[in-house]
């Protein structure tokens, strides 16, 4: 994974985030770790949300790695983008790699973080995408 981000997060920084959503295709891994990471990091003031364009259901996997550092998000849902009220959300955050990653219909400022899918990777790749995601969002928030 490149460094690009840090650049994409300096930027982020300076908007002061008041609604970030994160984007992935089934809302099931990526966009539900990095929302449960975020909700770990950010001031109390900052929404955080997430959603895809195809959800299912949230991967066990996530929960457990998350699990592992303290933060339990075993009761979030995976959600549509339908379903986020576009005109709140001001920063979108999409974490596509290998797929399209969602549209996102509102006047938030776009990011894009391709981080690949963990689902085949067992446990340790969703370690790996985890710490990766811990790594960039303390970057921003801490």
């Amino acid at each position: 994974m490149d460094k690009n981000w840090e650049i994409e997060a300096n930027q982020i920084r300076s908007i002061e985030p008041k609604h970030i959503l994160f984007l992935c295709v089934a809302n099931s891994a990526r966009s539900q770790m990095a929302e449960g990471i975020a909700r770990s990091l950010a001031p109390s003031r900052v929404t955080i949300a997430s959603a895809g364009s195809n959800p299912s259901t949230v991967n066990p996997l996530a929960i457990q790695v998350l699990k592992e550092i303290g933060i339990d998000i075993s009761r979030h849902m995976s959600k549509s983008v339908q379903e986020i009220e576009a005109a709140a959300v001001n920063i979108v955050i999409t974490l596509c790699a290998e797929e399209v990653c969602p549209v996102f219909l509102g006047k938030a400022q776009r990011f894009h973080w391709p981080v690949p899918d963990p689902a085949g990777g067992g446990v340790e790749g969703f370690r790996k995408i985890r710490d990766e995601l811990v790594c960039r969002l303390k970057y921003i928030f801490q």
